[in-house]
Parts: C-alpha cells; structure tokens; sequence
C-alpha cells in the first residue's frame, strides 16, 4: 500500500507539474498597456519575462539612460554603477551619436544605432524599458526612448520613473557593467517622419503669422529665462531667444515636482490648453539640445495630444538654430 501511495502522489505532482508548464504556455504575454509605465508594471512585467541572456523568448530589458549637462560633474555611467534596477544595461548618449555632427548627441547612423543595441545584447523582439536617474526623476529617459522609436524598434516604453522605484522598496543593485552576450540586431530603417531639420523649422518660422501658413506650432521645452534672453545659454557664445511663434513650456512644466514623474493625463491636457496649443494642428518639439523636446514629446503622447504622424522633434534644436540663422531674418526674438 505504501508503495502504492508513493506512485499515486509522484502521479500527482507530475500533473500538477504538466499544468503548470501548460498553462504558462497557454497564458499570453501581458503587454505593458501605455508608453509611460509604473514601477509596479514594470516590477511585474519583469517577474514574466526577464532579460535572461538563455531565454530564446522576448525578454522586458530595463535599460538605463542617465545622461547630465556637460557642466555637471556628475556622470551617467556613475550613477548606474552606484544603483540601478537589477540586470539594466546602459545606454551612452553621447557614444551613441552623430560623431560627424557638430551639434551634440545628435541622432546616429542606422548601421551605429544597431551596432550599439547590439552591443547591449538587445533583440529586435525585446521589450525595452528605458529608465532615468533617481536624481533626475525624468530627464533624458525620454530622449532614449524617443531614439528607438525613430529606429523602428517595436516595443518601447519609459518608466515614470526610477525615483519613484527606489521610494517603493523595488530591488536595485550596484556594480560595474554587465558581460552581456551581444546579439545580431538588424540595421533598421530611420524613420524620418518623427525628426524634422533645420530647414523645416526656419520655413515654419518665417511663416509665422502669414496668411495661408499651415499653423505648426513649436514648443520649447527650455527655461523661460534662456527663452526670453533674460538668461545666457549653459553653452558658451550662443545667444539666448527664442524662435518667432514658438510656445514656452518649460520641461518641469510637465512633471510634478515632488516626484519628478510626469503630471497625471487630465493636468497635463490642462496645461497644453492653457498654454495654447491645438492638438489638432502639427506639433514640433524642440529644446537645447534635442533631450528635453523629447520629454514635451513624451508628455503630448501622454495626454493625447496630436498623433505619432503630427508631432515631430527638433534635432538640432536651440544649439543649431542659433549659430545657423542668418541675423537678418530676425529669427531669434527676445522679449523686451
């Protein structure tokens, strides 16, 4: 009978085993539902689907993007290895840049961009998860995650925000970079549509309060005293302004200053209408250096305003178009 008993319980578990395994074969793969994503969505959506370097299947791969102002001493790569969300990899915005450009941190190639996914071990069927500083709550987060976009790559999000993960007791570590085993990522086409030039922009400027002028609107997303000219720029020699037409709405202007995440759906389609802007007519974002335009960006998509097909971002921005016009199209204005 022992014997017996033994043999109908070893039955047992098996099945039990055989559930289990069915059902996580059966179960589908919970997307994460919005570009903005929770710590806990993203806590969960971890515990699914890990970035193990074995797992033939997508993976969620955090992907730290901490990047600071070229006057700060603080670095990205440090405050990665001093905390990070476990197995996140680092992505360079300055390494993963435009070498021959003389702006900075300006898009890269397609064949550098693969390179660089490549590098960090990302599959092109990956679920990246990009993430800021905890200082930082949201900064250049957005810009990363703008970038893999611009790139094609299928499923990107921004986690609003590492600050709010450390606060809520989810699991961080330290330490040098990771050996991650790189894999082959395919040179993808450069989605042109959601960056606009230099060229673009000066048109949509002396258009500006023209009859018959499409009305594209411009926000930027610096301080409202560089976009006065009350202030100085952070970088030496360029003049502070602001384009003919364009709309100040400072970046911190979008997030809650506590948290330093972004303002909650509903406050953030309040502020875009008191500040003017009409979510039916096309959107440029634009900012210093192209980092911040892109948390205006991600703010726009939040609150729904515009599509992917109406919005697009200054590359250049205020770094190119200041040293690029000519004075005498008066296309720097300065309030008196």
């Amino acid at each position: 009978m022992a014997t017996f008993a033994t043999f109908r319980s070893r039955i047992f578990l098996s099945r039990q085993t055989f559930q289990k395994f069915q059902t996580n074969i059966m179960e589908p793969r919970r997307n994460l539902s919005s570009y903005l994503v929770t710590p806990k969505e993203l806590a969960e959506a971890l515990k699914k689907s890990p970035p193990s370097p074995i797992s033939p299947e997508p993976r969620v791969i955090p992907l730290c993007a901490a990047w600071f102002l070229p006057n700060d001493e603080r670095k990205g790569i440090d405050v990665y290895r001093e905390k990070r969300i476990p197995k996140a990899r680092f992505f360079d915005l300055d390494k993963v840049s435009d070498k021959h450009s003389p702006y900075p941190h300006m898009l890269p190639s397609a064949k550098t961009f693969a390179e660089a996914m490549s590098s960090l071990g990302i599959r092109k069927e990956d679920t990246v998860v990009v993430y800021d500083s905890k200082e930082a709550g949201i900064f250049s987060a957005p810009r990363v995650g703008w970038t893999l976009r611009v790139f094609g790559h299928p499923k990107v999000h921004v986690l609003n925000n590492f600050k709010l993960w450390v606060e809520e007791g989810y699991p961080t570590e330290s330490g040098e970079l990771y050996n991650v085993e790189c894999n082959p990522y395919p040179i993808p086409k450069t989605d042109q549509t959601k960056v606009v030039s230099f060229e673009q922009v000066r048109e949509v400027a002396l258009d500006y309060n023209k009859e018959g002028s499409e009305g594209v609107q411009i926000i930027d997303a610096r301080p409202n005293g560089r976009f006065t000219g009350k202030d100085p720029e952070p970088r030496e020699g360029l003049s502070s302004g602001h384009m003919p037409g364009s709309i100040n709405i400072p970046f911190s202007a979008v997030l809650d200053p506590e948290t330093k995440a972004f303002l909650p759906k509903e406050k953030l389609k309040k502020l875009f209408e008191e500040k003017g802007v009409d979510p039916s007519k096309p959107i440029i974002a634009t900012c210093g250096t192209g980092v911040t335009a892109c948390v205006i960006e991600a703010a726009l998509e939040e609150a729904g305003y515009g599509t992917p097909e109406t919005r697009q971002v200054y590359d250049g921005s205020w770094t190119e178009w200041a040293q690029r016009v000519n004075p005498s199209d008066s296309l720097i204005r300065k309030d008196e």
